[in-house]
This record gives structure tokens, sequence and C-alpha cells, in this order.
């Protein structure tokens, strides 16, 4: 075995031991890429919602994102985990109705990671905005500075947690795109759910691929872009 071989079996059965032994507060899991894999800045991930296809009365997307992550119902809506949610919105000018999902918008300039004292909220080299847990302390300054109220305080202790996205009570955490998944190749749990094809996952920054293609031909908006932010998620057919 060679030593480049030996070192990274190493490095695979020291992550797996870390997350069982303490799930939750591992830095390895949080940033959710192998250690020998690092994210690119030529890649930057990205959604389009067309909401003209988004169906009101249809929840797969946050149905899978539970399911994904391992978010459950404690009975206390106001304080349960949610990383996505349906909004529905009325048009005051045409009387148009548009349901759609609602999710971190993993700004280019995110403002959860400008207020955060101790660098827990940080953006990987891909776009990819996510919560280390690891030094997560609760303040919750991210979860005010955040324009789209897309985060979530853990109230509860935490049991049958899923391996690969391991969470805390007393932390703050929210969409990820699910980074683990999108190093492995594969399109976030909501999007691969979605069978309307409501939601295109692809790279913004690669002009031959399908979102950066429809992105050049459909008007599309983003969500208070008053701001500025540059969010990578973007809603095509939303014209209120």
């Amino acid at each position: 075995m060679s030593a480049t071989t030996s070192r990274r079996a190493f490095l695979a059965a020291a992550s797996a031991a870390v997350a069982t032994l303490a799930p939750g507060i591992t830095l390895i899991a949080a940033q959710a890429k192998p250690a020998d894999q690092p994210a690119s800045s030529s890649v930057r991930w990205g959604m389009l919602i067309d909401t003209t296809r988004c169906s009101q009365d249809c929840s797969a997307c946050v149905g899978a994102c539970n399911v994904e992550n391992g978010l459950g119902s404690h009975g206390r809506p106001q304080t349960d985990p949610q990383w996505i949610r349906k909004v529905d919105l009325t048009s005051k000018r045409t009387g148009q109705k548009l349901s759609l999902p609602v999710m971190c918008q993993h700004c280019e300039s995110p403002p959860c990671v400008d207020v955060c004292p101790t660098g827990a909220s940080f953006k990987r080299q891909d776009g990819i905005v996510l919560v280390d847990r690891h030094i997560c302390i609760g303040c919750r300054y991210c979860m005010m500075a955040c324009p789209y109220k897309a985060r979530s305080f853990v109230h509860e202790s935490l049991e049958n947690q899923r391996p690969h996205q391991p969470r805390g009570k007393g932390c703050v955490e929210g969409c990820n795109l699910c980074a683990h998944r999108v190093d492995e190749g594969k399109r976030p749990a909501c999007a691969e759910a979605c069978a309307s094809g409501a939601i295109l996952f692809g790279d913004l920054n690669d002009p031959k691929s399908e979102i950066a293609q429809k992105l050049r031909t459909l008007p599309t908006t983003q969500i208070r872009p008053e701001l500025k932010l540059n969010t990578a998620v973007r809603y095509g057919g939303l014209s209120i």
C-alpha cells in the first residue's frame, strides 16, 4: 500500500470514528468535504426555481429536506427546525398567486458570515454557505442578520442523527445545498424530489451548464435584489 493510499485510509477511518463518538461537533463532517478534495472557486453552485411549475399543494422539497437532514418536529412550530419552507405570494397588481420554496440563498457576500463572531458561519470556495457547529456558540447574530429568515436554532437535544449531517443543541443551522450530496456528484435532496422540475441545480460559473444557459435566456430575479447580495438562488416567473 502506498503512503498516499495509507494516509487516505487513515483519514477516512479517523473521520468515521469522530462522527460516531461525537456527532454534532466534528469540524470535518461540518465541512462535508474529503480532506484531499478542497472546494474549488472555479465552481459556484446555485439553483433556479421556476415558480410557474411550483404547486401550492406540493411540499415534496420540504419533506425531502427533512428526511435527508434528519429534521423532525417537536410539536412546537415556532421553534421546529426548518431549512426550507414554502411561501405563498399574491400579486397586489395582478392577483396572481404563487407558491415558492425559500431557503438559504447562498449569497456571494453573506451577511451571516459578516456578523459571526467566531467564524462558525462561513462560505466555501464553491459558494456554499455552511455553519461549523464545532465553534458555533449559539449567539444567533446570523439569524438576525439573514434577510431571508433562513436559519434555525436547535432548542432540543437530538437523537438518531444522520451520520452525514451532524447537528447539535444550542447551534444555528440552515440549508447547505446538501453539500454532502454535491460532493458526491449528486443533486440536493429538494431538487431530486421535485417531480415538476421546478428546482434546477447546477454550476452558475459553467456557461455550458443547463442552469447558466437558462439564466441567460429567461427573466429571473433574486429575493430582495435591492440588497445586492448576488444570491445563488434565483427565481423564474416571480414578477409581482
